[in-house]
């Protein structure tokens, strides 16, 4: 039998494990699994793309920030400043008031600052936003239009506009098999 060769693999690991400690208990929402299923799904996909230790690291942490107590400071403090940023930078927090009234706002913000972004950021949003279209297309299939009651804004448009955006912003993957995936589900639900 032929050994693997080893790799350092011990700042995803403490990543993988703080994800899992950060959202125990939480549920995807309206899916009935395991909210850690995302974040690994999108650890996954980057994965495809490279085998930098802290992008890795970064996906499987992507939402500790936006959706559990955890803060981009103690990211910073247990995995360097790299991956917080990384981190920051796929964290989508409201900017002021109710999440539906500012939800067009801060999805702009968040497409424009990633068209700007280094390739490290776009490959973490990668692996987030294809999880999430995979998401929404096998949904999309056996619901259609039903599916869109599931979200806080319930305007198909709203949706199709933020997807397209981020396939433009994230354009610079094209060459990526992720990219191209992403790329065909937009199209496929969105048109």
């Amino acid at each position: 039998m032929k050994k693997e060769k080893k790799i350092d693999t011990s700042l995803l690991d403490r990543a993988i494990c703080f994800a899992v400690q950060a959202h125990a208990g939480l549920e995807r929402k309206g899916k009935g699994f395991p909210y850690i299923v995302h974040p690994m799904e999108a650890m996954a996909i980057v994965a495809t793309m490279t085998s930098d230790q802290e992008l890795l690291a970064a996906a499987a942490l992507h939402d500790t920030v936006e959706d559990t107590d955890v803060t981009v400071a103690e990211l910073q403090e247990l995995f360097g400043e790299r991956v917080a940023l990384l981190v920051a930078h796929e964290s989508d927090v409201p900017l002021e008031g109710d999440a539906s009234d500012t939800w067009h706002d801060r999805k702009t913000f968040a497409i424009n600052l990633l068209k700007g972004a280094e390739r490290d950021v776009k490959v973490v949003a990668m692996g987030d936003k294809l999880s999430n279209m995979r998401a929404i297309a096998r949904d999309y299939a056996v619901i259609g239009d039903e599916i869109w009651n599931l979200f806080n804004v319930k305007d198909k448009a709203e949706h199709a506009w933020h997807y397209h955006g981020l396939a433009d912003a994230l354009s610079d993957l094209r060459d990526t098999p992720a990219y191209q995936e992403f790329y065909a589900l937009v199209k496929s639900v969105f048109g």
